[in-house]
C-alpha cells in the first residue's frame, strides 16, 4: 500500500499509553457534539518498531499460542492496535471510541515474521458508512520491514446507533462484509471461557474497551455481561490451527455474536479444497448461535 496524497502523515515517537486516549475518549462522549461528520485525512506511524520478547510471551500464553520462530498470525494487530486507538480517540474521528464492537477482521500475511526484525507500523481509517444498526468504519493496519510490507490487517468496527452519511460503497450506502462460509461438523474442542478473560487479554493488547472488563461497565455500554474481545476469539481460534498454516496467509472473520464471559463455545475446523481451514465458533447450549465464522489459508 501506499500512503494516498490526501493523508497527512504524523509519527509517533514511542509506543502510546492507551489509558489516557480511552479517558479523554469517554470524556469527550459524554459531551453534547464535538464529533465530525468525516474520517480525518490522517496516517499515524511508528518507525523502528522492536517486539518486547515478554509480551510477546504474554501474548501467546493468553491466547495459546507456541513462542517459536515467527510472530503468530494475530500478533502484529497488538502493533497496530494503539495507532488504531490513537487515531479514533482524536477529535474529529466521528464515532464513540467507548462501545466500539469489532465485527470483522482480515489479515494478509505475505511472509514470516521473526520475533527479532524491526518494523514499520503504519494506520489510518476508511469506509466510514452506514450499518443496519448504526455506523461502521474500517482501521486499516500495515507492517513493513526494509521498505517490504509483510503483514496488513482490516479491522471493521460498529458504532451502534450512530449515523453516517450515505456513501458510495454500496447502492444502499453500506460496506458489504464478506461472510465465510460456516463449517458443519462436530465440534473440535471446548472452549471453557473465564469471566476474567477480557481483563487478561486487556493486560495484554492494551483494548481496556469497558464493555469488556466488567459486567457493570458493559451493561452501561448496552451489554448484559461483559464480552470476550473479539480479537481474542480470532486468535484463540487462529491458535488451534497453529502449524498446519503456511506462513503467508490470509485470515478473514466475521463476529456474529458477541461471547458474554464467562461462557462455554465449541470451535469447529474444517478443511476446504486448496487447503484452506474453515472455523466457527458456537453456543455449547446451541450449534444455531454462531460467535464468529471465519477462514484461514494460503
Amino acid at each position: 500500500m501506499t500512503v494516498a496524497e490526501d493523508r497527512k502523515v504524523t509519527e509517533l515517537p514511542g509506543p502510546p499509553s492507551l489509558g489516557q486516549y480511552y479517558a479523554s475518549a469517554a470524556a469527550r462522549a459524554a459531551l453534547p457534539g464535538g464529533s465530525g461528520r468525516s474520517l480525518p485525512a490522517t496516517e499515524l506511524v511508528r518507525r523502528g518498531v522492536t517486539v518486547e520478547q515478554g509480551h510477546l510471551a504474554d501474548y501467546a500464553r493468553v491466547c495459546g499460542f507456541r513462542v517459536g520462530n515467527a510472530l503468530p498470525v494475530t500478533y502484529p494487530h497488538m502493533l497496530t492496535f494503539g495507532l488504531q486507538v490513537v487515531l479514533m480517540a482524536g477529535r474529529s474521528f466521528p464515532l464513540p471510541l467507548p462501545g466500539l464492537v469489532h465485527i470483522a477482521n482480515r489479515i494478509t500475511v505475505h511472509r514470516a515474521i521473526t520475533p527479532t526484525e524491526t518494523l514499520d507500523v503504519r494506520v489510518w481509517a476508511e469506509r466510514f458508512t452506514r450499518h443496519p444498526k448504526g455506523a461502521q468504519v474500517d482501521l486499516i493496519g500495515e507492517v513493513s520491514a526494509g521498505g517490504e510490507t509483510v503483514w496488513e490487517g482490516r479491522s471493521t468496527y460498529l458504532a451502534r446507533g450512530a449515523t453516517a452519511p450515505d456513501g458510495p460503497v454500496g447502492g444502499d450506502g453500506t460496506a458489504d462484509i464478506a461472510e465465510p462460509p460456516v463449517p458443519t461438523g462436530p465440534a473440535n474442542a471446548l472452549w471453557r471461557v473465564p469471566g476474567d478473560i477480557g481483563r487478561r487479554y486487556a493486560a495484554v493488547s492494551g483494548d481496556v474497551n469497558p464493555i469488556h472488563l466488567h459486567p457493570l461497565t458493559a451493561k452501561a455500554m448496552g451489554f448484559p455481561r461483559a464480552i470476550a474481545h473479539g480479537m481474542w476469539t480470532a486468535a484463540h481460534a487462529a491458535a488451534a490451527l497453529e502449524g498446519r498454516v503456511p506462513d503467508a496467509c490470509t485470515y478473514e472473520v466475521v463476529f456474529r455474536r458477541p461471547v458474554l464471559l464467562p461462557a462455554k463455545a465449541e470451535l469447529v475446523t474444517e478443511q476446504a479444497a486448496g487447503g484452506a481451514w474453515g472455523l466457527a465458533l458456537r453456543s455449547a447450549k446451541d450449534a444455531q448461535k454462531l460467535h464468529l465464522v471465519g477462514r484461514i489459508g494460503g
